[in-house]
């Protein structure tokens, strides 16, 4: 349904922002925009959204082209909604106001039913009458998330929803989100930072780098299988080593203590993951990261095994 077609676009002459971006969405897919802060991705959803004209390529949601501000006076497109980093909600009035805002008063019954689906989607039933304004900043996140969804968007657009929310929360909100998205059908693009998004909920991931794509598949095949070390590094840490005269890309749960092996190492710090041990090692005069289930003595010297497969 969205179609996105070598576009370009520049905040100065000087500097482009998005290069020759092309991908497409389908209704109901779930597709993860992610790279490092920088990178375009705010722009890329705010150009999607119509609020940028584009310098060069076109944008179609199935017939419809979007075009930007010169062509519209008020630019956005009525059947997207747009979630930024700041939420531009209603201050002085309550959460449910700001959830029923875009819904119809001519029928109230309607709008109280679906305002409080809502709120048990954000998880904040308790909190429907409390003025936005004694709301912290996740919270806050979470009324313009369950605002954008009241008149049931075609496509949401969510730059960076949970960077506000604790982890605690944020589990169980995105698990409740995305599921109610797929229930209704409704596609999304998600701009993250955060690669457990993409693993758990997106259908495609795209990644950019220096304002362009260098990487769009599945988030297994890309975690899996990483061709860059760029797009490993989104996941997790990552270390790229020798083995067999061959440069390969490994996380640290691919790589084991083991009792002997001639691939050795010297320890020189570790972290407590709580699931884990970090081990952070010299190998073949580089430091490497991998996982263990104990600390291990500072300066000890272990080997190593290496599972590309794992």
């Amino acid at each position: 349904m969205l179609q996105v077609n070598n576009i370009s676009f520049s905040y100065t002459k000087e500097k482009t922002t998005l290069t020759n971006i092309n991908f497409s969405l389908q209704k109901g897919e779930h597709v993860c925009i992610m790279g490092k802060s920088g990178c375009g991705k705010s722009t890329l959803l705010k150009v999607i959204y119509g609020l940028l004209d584009l310098d060069k390529g076109d944008i179609y949601w199935n017939d419809f082209q979007i075009l930007g501000p010169a062509h519209y006076l008020v630019p956005g497109i009525d059947i997207f909604k747009y979630v930024a980093q700041d939420f531009d909600l209603m201050p002085y009035t309550s959460v449910s106001e700001n959830i029923k805002k875009f819904l119809s008063r001519f029928y109230p019954e309607e709008a109280k039913q679906r305002t409080n689906e809502l709120l048990e989607v954000i998880e904040m039933t308790e909190f429907a009458n409390i003025k936005i304004k004694n709301l912290s900043g996740g919270q806050q996140q979470r009324v313009a998330i369950a605002r954008a969804l009241a008149k049931e968007p075609e496509l949401l657009l969510l730059d960076e929803p949970f960077g506000q929310i604790d982890n605690f929360k944020k589990n169980s909100l995105s698990r409740n989100l995305f599921t109610y998205l797929k229930d209704k059908n409704i596609a999304c693009i998600i701009a993250t930072h955060d690669g457990n998004d993409a693993l758990s909920f997106a259908d495609k991931m795209i990644v950019i780098k220096d304002h362009q794509i260098i990487a769009n598949d599945i988030p297994v095949n890309l975690y899996k299988n990483p061709k860059l070390k760029y797009v490993a590094t989104l996941f997790d840490d990552v270390n790229e080593v020798l083995v067999n005269n061959k440069k390969v890309l490994l996380y640290p749960h691919q790589i084991k203590i083991v009792e002997k092996s001639e691939f050795k190492a010297i320890v020189l710090k570790t972290y407590f993951k709580g699931y884990c041990w970090l081990i952070e090692a010299e190998y073949n005069l580089q430091t490497i990261f991998l996982n263990h289930s104990k600390s291990i003595e500072i300066k000890k010297a272990v080997s190593l095994e290496f599972n590309e497969t794992a």
